[in-house]
């Protein structure tokens, strides 16, 4: 089955999964230390892989061409900015819900900072990660967006030429998913795509 196929079945988990905090889960934790970072919206922790609710990181193995005219992997450096983020804003996690099919914990993440010109401020770790153009508001298998504020995000990331945004050939995760999950239900076989799957 082709990868884009298995963060289209991800997405939509989204959907129908079940609210966390009604079953009882402590509400807020933070990312750990010895976090595993997976992609630019998920990392692993004692056996357990947590993605950012609505966001979408890049497709490690998609191409951009940077500045310099270099070619990059673009889910590689969605990593790398989530990972620093991370490590920066100290946020702290909110089961938003969970699909037990998956092994899978959506969350929102917010960081307070004590210093520097955010200090005081809450810093919602998806927006800043789609504001800053390193990662995509997630969208459902409709094309609608799972989280409509983080879609508005991107829209100003865009206009901004914001991270991705600024090179001309960014690889939308987005459009990489749907071609796929549109080409699985019409029955064709899509041609094995980059690394699209959110696999622990």
């Amino acid at each position: 089955m082709a990868r884009a196929t298995a963060s289209a079945a991800i997405l939509a988990a989204v959907l129908f999964a079940a609210p966390a905090a009604a079953q009882g889960a402590s509400p807020w934790f933070p990312i750990p230390d010895d976090a595993v970072y997976l992609t630019g919206d998920s990392w692993s922790s004692s056996g357990v892989t947590y993605r950012l609710y609505g966001v979408q990181a890049c497709l490690r193995g998609t191409d951009f061409t940077n500045a310099h005219g270099l070619k990059r992997d673009c889910g590689e450096a969605s990593l790398a900015m989530l990972a620093a983020l991370a490590r920066d804003l100290r946020p702290q996690c909110y089961d938003a819900a969970e699909s037990r099919r998956l092994r899978t914990v959506f969350v929102f993440c917010l960081a307070s900072p004590t210093k520097g010109a955010a200090a005081g401020s809450r810093i919602d770790l998806g927006t800043a990660l789609i504001s800053t153009g390193f990662a995509f508001a997630a969208l459902k298998p409709d094309g609608q967006p799972v989280h409509t504020p983080y879609f508005v995000a991107q829209l100003v990331a865009q206009r901004a030429k914001a991270g991705f945004w600024a090179f001309a050939d960014v690889p939308d995760p987005n459009a990489i998913i749907l071609r796929a999950l549109r080409q699985e239900q019409s029955g064709a076989l899509p041609a094995t795509p980059p690394d699209a799957a959110k696999k622990p």
